[in-house]
């Protein structure tokens, strides 16, 4: 079992940031996908943004690009997100992910292509 830990949310005006932890096991015996994904009340969740800990190339989805920026602390086994210039479309629950293979292009921001979650940090953005 993978056990995932967020943290860092909190509430911001339109335009403020904030950055999220997520707090991983040692990435040994392979490579992780690890996924922000998020959900806004009455939505589905959404992949925001992934990256592998090979490590690869980041994703994005459209809306936050130029805006959140995903990244690893490896010797830390943590995942950043980092939101800047941030919107009320942003507000939701945010989750971290992760899926013991390389992040690919086509999947990566499909909530059921990852195996383990952790329990989610709230963003809260006023305008």
């Amino acid at each position: 079992q993978v056990q995932l830990v967020e943290s860092g949310g909190g509430s911001v005006q339109h335009g403020g940031s904030l950055r999220l932890s997520c707090a991983t096991p040692p990435w040994t015996g392979g490579v992780f996908c690890m996924g922000w994904f998020r959900q806004a009340p009455g939505k589905e969740r959404e992949g925001v943004a992934a990256i592998d800990t090979g490590p690869g190339r980041p994703y994005y989805t459209d809306s936050v690009k130029g805006r959140f920026t995903i990244s690893l602390n490896n010797p830390k086994n943590t995942v950043y997100l980092q939101m800047n210039s941030l919107k009320p479309d942003d507000h939701a629950m945010y989750y971290c992910a992760a899926e013991p293979d390389y992040c690919y292009s086509g999947s990566w921001s499909r909530a059921d292509e990852y195996r383990y979650w952790g329990q989610g940090t709230q963003v809260t953005v006023s305008s």
